[in-house]
């Protein structure tokens, strides 16, 4: 089994989408996990986003890239999925492992109305499923 690990800044909107979408796609194949260097609270438009495609992540918590590492956790695949803008601030997991950057937009820089924003999340979000499903027929 691949034990893959996706990380973004907060793992409260692209790092949850990842994992969520590998977990459906990827079967028994993964194990999977997501982080953040900072880790914060989960992305209520991402719930809805995610929700759309029949995945509830209402549930999940958030988690510190940091504290799997103190836990001496390990990983064949990091992948992160921050945005170009934030590439500096997207986490490193320490160790020999593949890595893989995935950079797409940060859903909590997104404005406008509900609509504009969810809109943008369907963009990111559509972009990561097709970028983890390319992932899992890959391997």
């Amino acid at each position: 089994m691949t034990r893959v690990l996706f990380l973004c800044v907060h793992n409260s909107a692209r790092s949850q989408m990842a994992e969520a979408f590998l977990k459906r796609i990827g079967g028994d194949r993964f194990e999977v996990e997501s982080a953040g260097l900072e880790p914060g609270k989960l992305n209520p438009f991402v719930v809805r986003a995610m929700a759309e495609t029949g995945i509830d992540i209402s549930g999940n918590g958030t988690k510190s890239v940091f504290d799997l590492h103190a836990a001496g956790r390990k990983f064949d695949v990091v992948v992160t999925v921050c945005s170009k803008d934030a590439a500096e601030r997207c986490p490193i997991f320490p160790g020999r492992v593949e890595r893989h950057h995935w950079p797409f937009d940060d859903p909590s820089s997104m404005k406008g109305s509900d609509g504009e924003i969810m809109a943008g999340l369907r963009r990111v979000r559509d972009g990561i499923e097709a970028a983890v499903r390319e992932f899992a027929a890959g391997r």
